[in-house]
């Protein structure tokens, strides 16, 4: 069996967000329990399971303690195992079949290029709880019911924020996207991001709350393409682009390491 580590996001080692690949026989994507087992061995916020379904690939991700619906991050470090290793053409877009829908991956110049959902958030009033657990007084709070998103006043207050974990697990199952407009123009806005009930504090670089991001501020600044970097310790840069109902997210990766390993399970037994 095939494990890889993939810093995504970027295209300098020990940069971006790391993420874990694993390549599945098709007898053990049912697995769950291997599945978890392996991604809180490897212990980086998402762990992606990829098994080959005729010319698709089916996808699940898991953090180091639960399977999650969405990760951009993962999805873009899967594309680019599977063309590296030469699995997929490099040439060939790749479809992935996920919980969260149909997602593709092709090839844009030199990046990897994610065609993910639109996700829209409504505008809702301001949570006392949430605002007290990130330490902000927001400019706009938003969610789509399973995600919040946050507008605040300015890079400096973003990147000095010191979230209080334990009180944003007590608020339940969800994650908190915090953005703000940049003051350059370099990038389009910033953002970080705070999972802490699925055992992500803090994602170093979230693809998937560019689904969120990208048309918030592409209706704010009247904008389709759009550039951003998400602030956290190890930083990460993505290209936005809308179109339509969809939002194209372009990036780099690079492979960190690459092991197989022997799996033994009840019953089962395989060396690849």
């Amino acid at each position: 069996m095939k494990l890889f580590q993939v810093d995504a996001f970027t295209n300098k080692l020990f940069k971006g967000n790391p993420a874990g690949v694993c390549i599945l026989p098709e007898n053990f994507e049912d697995n769950d329990m291997l599945m978890q087992n392996i991604a809180m061995e490897m212990n980086v916020s998402e762990t992606a399971f990829v098994v080959k379904k005729n010319d698709e690939y089916n996808l699940r991700w898991f953090t180091p303690e639960t399977e999650v619906e969405f990760c951009g991050h993962a999805t873009l470090s899967s594309a680019h195992i599977l063309w590296e290793i030469g699995i997929v053409k490099s040439e060939d877009k790749i479809i992935f079949n996920t919980k969260s829908g149909k997602l593709f991956a092709g090839k844009s110049d030199n990046k990897i290029e994610l065609d993910f959902p639109v996700i829209e958030v409504i505008e809702v009033s301001s949570n006392e709880m949430i605002n007290s657990a990130l330490g902000v007084e927001p400019l706009f709070t938003g969610t789509d019911g399973k995600r919040y998103l946050l507008e605040i006043n300015d890079y400096n207050e973003l990147i000095n924020m010191k979230p209080n974990f334990e009180k944003l697990k007590e608020i339940g199952k969800t994650a908190f996207m915090v953005t703000c407009k940049s003051n350059n123009d370099k990038y389009d806005f910033y953002s970080r991001f705070f999972a802490p009930a699925v055992g992500i504090n803090e994602d170093p670089v979230t693809g998937s709350a560019h689904s969120y991001l990208a048309p918030y501020w592409s209706r704010k600044l009247h904008k389709n393409v759009l550039y951003t970097f998400q602030a956290s310790k190890q930083g990460g840069e993505i290209e936005c682009e809308l179109n339509k109902e969809r939002v194209l997210l372009r990036g780099n990766a690079k492979t960190v390491f690459e092991i197989t390993f022997e799996c033994r399970l009840p019953g089962k037994r395989i060396i690849e």
